[in-house]
């Protein structure tokens, strides 16, 4: 019988092979957010990490405990706007993006 992988390392897989699918999961997680679904949003942002910086990486960065974020993306966390805007402006900037909130 054939071996499957996990849903979430076939999302990191592909992340890590698509800068465009990367970009994407990320502005859907940060989307998902805005929109209310926190519990989403955490785990789109969860898996983003793992699949790119890594939560050792973003803390230096940071300047956050890597297990106080693990928690913060976890599924009872409970992310402080500063600390989640401090992981997003990273995040968006390590992509080479910008987000931009307007009305729709």
């Amino acid at each position: 019988m054939a071996r499957t992988k996990s849903f979430k390392d076939l999302v990191q897989h592909q992340v890590k092979l698509d800068k465009k699918f990367a970009e994407a999961l990320l502005r859907e997680g940060i989307d998902a957010m805005l929109a209310g679904d926190v519990e989403t949003g955490k785990t789109i942002l969860r898996n983003y990490i793992k699949a790119t910086v890594g939560f050792e990486k973003l803390g230096e960065a940071t300047g956050a405990p890597p297990k106080s974020l693990i928690r913060m993306f976890g599924p009872r966390g409970n992310p402080q706007a500063k600390n989640l805007f401090n992981v997003i402006g990273y995040l968006q900037k390590r992509a080479g993006m910008r987000f931009h909130v307007s009305a729709g």
